[in-house]
């Protein structure tokens, strides 16, 4: 196989999630993993004319074919081998993968605005309440977390974008989701010592 070539940010838990899932299905050698800066206040032309919303991740394909959002680039990679898929074929363990997709996913983007309400926006414009609305979202997805998560030995699609989300939230110091929730913590921890998470470590600072 031809080598795809990812482009990639080392802070993004979008990003993370399809390096990690590469890793899980044995990818990893099939992408050439580049790092570009993107920011809502900082125009990376590079990007942008490969994805007209200016985010990572991308994914172009070894014939060209050009693929943007985490859920789109894993479910092309899930297509690409012939193991146990991430994304289960079966309605109903399909589903539940995906709501837990959905659920990592509303975690990094409420973790996200609050993020802007505490350090990135200026100061003077910073908005506390949206801040704390943001916070509780996480809060309240994690409550459900520590009520539903199933055992972490073979990760599905939800799992893989659960601890990348979780895992941004912790390198943030968003919210602290692993107090009073033993259960959420044990396994979050149990899937960050997996080889695709200590491969894949957040690290950097975002450039507005």
């Amino acid at each position: 196989m031809v080598a795809m070539k990812l482009l990639y940010q080392t802070h993004s838990p979008y990003a993370r999630k399809v390096l990690v899932a590469a890793y899980e299905l044995g990818l990893q050698e099939s992408l050439t993993v580049v790092h570009h800066e993107t920011s809502p206040t900082r125009r990376n032309e590079g990007v942008f004319a490969l994805n007209p919303l200016g985010k990572v991740p991308v994914l172009i394909c070894d014939d060209g074919t050009v693929l943007f959002d985490s859920n789109v680039i894993c479910e092309y990679l899930d297509g690409l081998h012939e193991g146990t898929p991430l994304i289960p074929s079966q309605p109903a363990p399909r589903y539940h993968a995906l709501k837990m997709q959905a659920l990592a996913q509303g975690i990094a983007d409420a973790g996200i605005a609050a993020r802007w309400e505490s350090e990135r926006r200026p100061a003077e414009l910073r908005w506390p309440s949206m801040h704390d609305g943001q916070v509780e979202k996480v809060a309240t997805a994690c409550d459900y977390l520590e009520r539903e998560l199933g055992d972490a030995q073979h990760p599905h699609i939800g799992d893989i974008a659960l601890v990348t989300a979780l895992s941004w939230v912790e390198f943030r110091r968003v919210y602290d989701f692993a107090r009073g929730r033993p259960r959420l913590a044990r396994w979050y921890a149990a899937l960050c010592a997996r080889p695709s998470m200590l491969a894949t470590r957040l690290e950097g600072q975002t450039q507005d």
